[in-house]
């Protein structure tokens, strides 16, 4: 089993923010295997399907950003879902616009959606594919993520996501994150 969260806040206020990276990639993945995230339970929007006979979990959390971690740990406690079949998908102000990084484990980076999902879970020892938006330059950080890429930056996250919805594709199918990493951590 595999389940692959991405992070982001409901809505369609926020639907294109930055802080949504984790919710479009989570549409990429389910537009190639062809599934719409349309159920929803434990205060998530979620969808499941197999591959290669394994269960595949796609969610959203529904909690809202600073709040992933309760609808993450309800999903895993009721699913019996294990830390090394748990991928979560986040923005990231650390990374320039466009950077991608994969990690097997790691510190929330002050992230509050991470710092939320490893205080539910208990552990910092979950896999992450993380997307560079970058510090805000006149901003204050809120305004940042709670807003959309501008025009030209919108190009270079398109192709981003597309390729962070290429490395959870490619880690389903081969279950093997350290290749998935060697292959797409820039």
């Amino acid at each position: 089993m595999k389940m692959i969260v991405g992070l982001g806040n409901p809505g369609s206020q926020y639907e294109n923010t930055k802080h949504n990276m984790g919710f479009q990639v989570i549409d990429r993945i389910a537009q190639h295997y062809h599934v719409d995230v349309d159920q929803h339970q434990f205060e998530a929007a979620y969808t499941t399907f197999k591959v290669n006979d394994e269960k595949i979990w796609l969610v959203k959390p529904l909690t809202y950003m600073n709040d992933s971690g309760r609808a993450v740990r309800m999903l895993m406690s009721y699913y019996q879902i294990q830390l090394p079949e748990l991928l979560v998908i986040q923005d990231d102000l650390d990374l320039a616009i466009g950077k991608l990084r994969l990690r097997a484990r790691g510190s929330a980076g002050g992230h509050n959606g991470i710092r939320s999902i490893i205080a539910a879970v208990g552990s910092q020892d979950f896999k992450r594919i993380k997307i560079g938006i970058d510090h805000p330059k006149i901003e204050t950080v809120v305004d940042w993520v709670l807003s959309p890429f501008n025009q030209d930056d919108q190009v270079i996250i398109d192709n981003v996501l597309d390729k962070a919805a290429a490395a959870a594709i490619d880690w389903i199918q081969n279950d093997n994150f350290d290749k998935t990493m060697n292959q797409f951590n820039q």
